[in-house]
Formats: C-alpha cells, sequence, structure tokens
C-alpha cells in the first residue's frame, strides 16, 4: 500500500496515519505487563520438564517414578518416567488455561482490561507459592492449576491491553516484545533448573516452581498504577474518561481521529451478529474454521510441545546425566528464541507459505534421524550401558534443527496465519477456537507422552513425524498465501483458489465489493 499504515477498525479500513500521537513513559511502562506476562507463560513452560526430571522431586512426590530411575537392574529407558499422575502435574496447566480463557473473555469485557490483568497476576501467585510450599501430591495439582488460570488470563488480556494502550507504529514491536518474552521464558526456566538442581539438600525444586511468582508480583504492583484502556471505557460507556485518558497516553491533545474510530468500531460490534453464528455457516466462511481448527491441531501434533515440556525427561530417557539433560535443555531453548528471531525477520520478506513448508520439511527430516538415531541405539527393549559422545552431539543437533525448523515456521506463524484471515465478523469467535484447540492439544500431548513412549519406543518419533506429512500437505494444497494481501481483498483470496471457492457464494463477494466502494468513498 505504497508505505501507509492501515488497521481493520470494525469492517473499514482505517488510514493509520491520520492518528497523532508518540511513546510516551506512560505506555512505555505498558511494556512491564508485556514482558512480565510473556514471561509467565515461557516460564511455566519450560520449569516443568526440569523439575520433573529432579531425584529429590521425585522422591518426595512421585516415589515409584524415582525408584525405576535408581533401579540398575531396569535398563529399558524409554518406561522409566511413565506416570500419568506425573504427567497431570504438567498438562493440567493446559487444561485450567484453556476454560480460564473464556471467563477471561466475559471478564475483560465487563470489568476492563486492567482488572483482568490484576486478577490473573492474584491467582498466578497464588498457585506459585502453593507449589513451592507443596509437602502433597495434591497441593501440587492444586497450585499448577491456579498457574493455569493465571496463564489463562494473561494470554488473553495482556495481549489486547498492549495492543489498545500503544500508539499505532508501536503496536507491532510491542506485540513481538510480547511473544519474544514467552520464548524468552523457557530458556530462563531451565537455566534455573540447571542451577537450583545442583543446591545441596535437594529443595531447589522449590524455588524453580515459586521463582515464577516473582513476574506475578510486578504485574499485581503496577496493575494498581497502570489505567484501564480508552477502548476498554469505551465498550462500558465511559466516552469522556476516554477521551481524556486518551489525550494522556498519546501526549496530544488532538485525539479526536483516533477516539472517532474507537467510538465507530464500537458501534459497529454492536451491530454484528452473533461471531459463532456467522464462524459455523457454511458459505463464506468455511475456510476461515477449518484453518482456526486444523492450523492448531497439526501445530502440537508435530511433538514440538514434547520438547518444549519434556526436554530434560527425554534427554534422561535416551541415556543423558541429569546435569547435562538440564543443559542440553538449555540449548534448545536459546534456538527456540533465536529461530522466532528469524520468523519475525523474514516472513514478511519470504511469506508465511514458503516459511510453513520449508519448517515442514526441516522437522520431517530430522525427526526421522531421531528415530533412527534412538532405534539403533535402543531398539525396542530400551537397553543401553553406555552412549558415546557421538551420539550425544548428533542427537542434540537433530533435536536443535528441528526446534528451529517449527519455530520459525508454525511455531510463530502457527498464531500469525489464522488472526490474518479472520473478518471482523467472525474476528472473535475465530481467535477463540484457535486457541481453544491449540490448548487442548497442548493438554493431551502433555498428558499421554510418556504413556506412549514407553509404549511405542522410538516408533513416536514416527507417529508424530505422519502428522508433519499430512500439515506439509495441507498447507501445500489448501493454505494461500496471505502476504501482500490487503485485508479488503481477502474474500477474493478465498474465492481464487481452487478448494476453498466452492464455499464461497456470490453474496459473499457482491458485500466485499460493496464494502470496499464504501471504504473508498
Amino acid at each position: 500500500m505504497g508505505g501507509v499504515d492501515f488497521a481493520v477498525s470494525g469492517s473499514r479500513v482505517v488510514d493509520l496515519t491520520q492518528y497523532p500521537g508518540k511513546l510516551t513513559w506512560y505506555v512505555a511502562t505498558t511494556l512491564i505487563a508485556a514482558v512480565m506476562g510473556g514471561l509467565i507463560f515461557g516460564y511455566d513452560i519450560g520449569i516443568s520438564g526440569g523439575v520433573t526430571s529432579m531425584a529429590p522431586f521425585l522422591e518426595k512426590f512421585f516415589p515409584s517414578v524415582y525408584r525405576r530411575q535408581m533401579d540398575d537392574t531396569s535398563t529399558n529407558q524409554y518406561c522409566k518416567f511413565d506416570s500419568q499422575i506425573l504427567t497431570l502435574f504438567t498438562s493440567s496447566l493446559y487444561l485450567a488455561s484453556l476454560v480460564a480463557y473464556f471467563f477471561a473473555s466475559t471478564m475483560t469485557k465487563k470489568f476492563g482490561r486492567r482488572k483482568s490483568v490484576m486478577i490473573g497476576g492474584i491467582i498466578f501467585l497464588v498457585g506459585a507459592t502453593i507449589n513451592a510450599a507443596a509437602v502433597h501430591i495434591s497441593m501440587l495439582i492444586i497450585g499448577r492449576v491456579l498457574l493455569g488460570i493465571g496463564v489463562g488470563f494473561a494470554i488473553h488480556s495482556v495481549p489486547l491491553y498492549l495492543f489498545e494502550m500503544s500508539p499505532y507504529n508501536y503496536r507491532g514491536t510491542f506485540n513481538v516484545c510480547f511473544q519474544l518474552t514467552i520464548k524468552f521464558g523457557i530458556p530462563i526456566a531451565n537455566m534455573f533448573n540447571y542451577f537450583f538442581a545442583r543446591i545441596e539438600g535437594g529443595w531447589g525444586w522449590r524455588l524453580s516452581l515459586g521463582l515464577v511468582g516473582v513476574p506475578a508480583i510486578i504485574i499485581i504492583i503496577s496493575s494498581f498504577f497502570l489505567p484501564d484502556t480508552p477502548n476498554s471505557l469505551v465498550d462500558r460507556g465511559r466516552e469522556e474518561e476516554a477521551k481524556t485518558l486518551l489525550k494522556r497516553i498519546r501526549g496530544v491533545e488532538n485525539i479526536d481521529p483516533e477516539f472517532n474510530d474507537i467510538l465507530a468500531a464500537r458501534n459497529e460490534a454492536r451491530l454484528l451478529q452473533n461471531p459463532w453464528q456467522n464462524i459455523f455457516k457454511r458459505r463464506c466462511y468455511r475456510p476461515q474454521l477449518v484453518m482456526s481448527i486444523l492450523i492448531p491441531f497439526f501445530q502440537q501434533l508435530t511433538g514440538i510441545k514434547v520438547i518444549m515440556l519434556y526436554a530434560p525427561v527425554l534427554f534422561q530417557t535416551i541415556g543423558f546425566g541429569s546435569d547435562t539433560s538440564l543443559m542440553f535443555a538449555v540449548i534448545t531453548g536459546v534456538i527456540n528464541v533465536l529461530a522466532t528471531c528469524v520468523s519475525i525477520g523474514f516472513a514478511d520478506r519470504w511469506g508465511r507459505i514458503t516459511l510453513f513448508l520449508e519448517g515442514g520439511v526441516q522437522m520431517l527430516i530430522f525427526q526421522i534421524a531421531l528415530a533412527a538415531l534412538i532405534g539403533v541405539k535402543f531398539g525396542v527393549t530400551g537397553d543401553v550401558t553406555e552412549l558415546p559422545k557421538w551420539f550425544a552431539i548428533v542427537v542434540v543437533i537433530c533435536i536443535c534443527f528441528y526446534v528451529a525448523g517449527f519455530e520459525w515456521s508454525w511455531g510463530r506463524l502457527g498464531w500469525l496465519y489464522p488472526s490474518e484471515i479472520f473478518s471482523s465478523e467472525i474476528r472473535s469467535a475465530g481467535q477463540s477456537v484457535n486457541v481453544a484447540v491449540s490448548m487442548f492439544f497442548t493438554f493431551l500431548v502433555a498428558q499421554v507422552f510418556l504413556g506412549m513412549l514407553c509404549t511405542m519406543k522410538f516408533g513416536l518419533f514416527i507417529f508424530f513425524a505422519f502428522f508433519v506429512i499430512l500439515m506439509t500437505g495441507f498447507c501445500y494444497f489448501f493454505m494461500p498465501e496471505r502476504k501482500n494481501i490487503p485485508i479488503e481483498k481477502m474474500t477474493q483470496m478465498w474465492r481464487d483458489h481452487w478448494f476453498w471457492k466452492r464455499f464461497m457464494d456470490d453474496d459473499s463477494l457482491i458485500g466485499a465489493n460493496e464494502m470496499t466502494r464504501m471504504e473508498q468513498v
């Protein structure tokens, strides 16, 4: 569009260069919420695998798993961590996040973004405290459930708060900061696990679980000083207060163009029909519904959460020592961050589909390589006495390339691509479906992984590779390129596709063309 910035306000395309304003200190403080909210989620992803590989933690809460770890007569590496209660400690967070996400949506709309962020922080702090002080397995599960509720509130409220508070030309930067801090939280958690596991007395796991309360405290304190967003105030009928606040956070007096667009978007949102009824219509919205389900489904069935959630456990399963496993988990976490930066820098230059396809092929190659390496070394019995150094190096390299392939393709773009194809009539429903499917299958994979590893042995990597093949084929045949396609041309993109055009009726094209003409006027 010739270098001009645009955004969608309701069903209109708005020229954002009409918005005056600058990056004030008032707005810059909202980055605190972004950093802490992202760290909370990333830290929780990375922390559980390291903690569940610590011998003192296993001895206290999972004695049967600990005995299998210490039993020198049992050489079956595949089954040493197999425990449904142990996996429930990890997976319960994601099921709780799924439920809490929908409650957060209602509370955010009714009570405002700031209060929703505050509530999430408080619940998260309580969960972290219970986990750190746990003396029984029930306390661990309750704490993880509360952490999951806090995560559900955070992933809904924090990005929305950032988007509405930041000036138009900084919204992309703030969003990237939130995404990157999630990625940074994973290696930070693994690094803490590495050092805390070496503490004399075996209580380091309490520090690992409790330290996540620090960003929660910062979120709670900052939420007392930060205001609600102008958009939220307008939604609740406090228009004069919203206008005064908008002047303050933009640092200018002339905020009429942006404020009028906020009002218009609010009025149009009230006129929209039920988005849940719209998205399930066979005509017009079938492609978007399919994408909102299958993209997060494939995203989780690549097996990436096995690495992110259980990296230290996985490394111990294939024969590495505890300290070495934790260090390798730190390395894969760093690769995760670097690969995300690649996606941020090149998604618009190379195109979404190019990265999707390249990442799929790369993941497939290294998953098969991992299955072959582990199969040759362990067979189906899991018996191994000594691992040569070259084997350890090759396994870690394969895992790093696999993680990189995911993160610069399906990792970030798996969230970006669906968000770009939802029109205003279905955007809220589409995003909710996308998050719900992702959280559910994260919970499912986290819960069944250790049992599947015990049953399927090295064949588990072939199982995930099969879904990578399906995912890459689906991308090649059914996902049109979104690069450089303006929002007002989105309907035409589906009509030009060889498969999806059969779901797009003439009324949808007439409506889209009429909308475009009205916007131009």
